[in-house]
């Protein structure tokens, strides 16, 4: 399994949204959000299995963080299948 990045910019509000949409995709390994400055705010660990009762004081926090900045950048750490070829 290898891990792949890809970066999103969101503006203020889009914050929680966009990460709510990201909690429910499976193949999600860890979101890192960051402000406009690139500083680190927060870092969630996805896992299988993650519960509405661990995902919402997430959102909580992110709704009253994204007042703060007028822009975010989220890191997307997927997990992908990488075939091995034998020869």
């Amino acid at each position: 399994m290898k891990i792949q990045s890809e970066e999103v910019r969101v503006k203020g509000a889009e914050l929680g949204d966009k990460v709510k949409e990201l909690l429910h995709q499976g193949s999600v390994r860890r979101i890192i959000v960051r402000n406009g400055e690139g500083q680190t705010v927060m870092e969630i660990p996805v896992t299988a299995g993650v519960v509405v009762a661990v995902i919402a004081p997430i959102l909580t926090a992110l709704g009253a963080i994204a007042a703060l900045a007028a822009e975010w950048s989220i890191e997307v750490q997927r997990a992908t299948d990488e075939e091995e070829t034998k020869g």
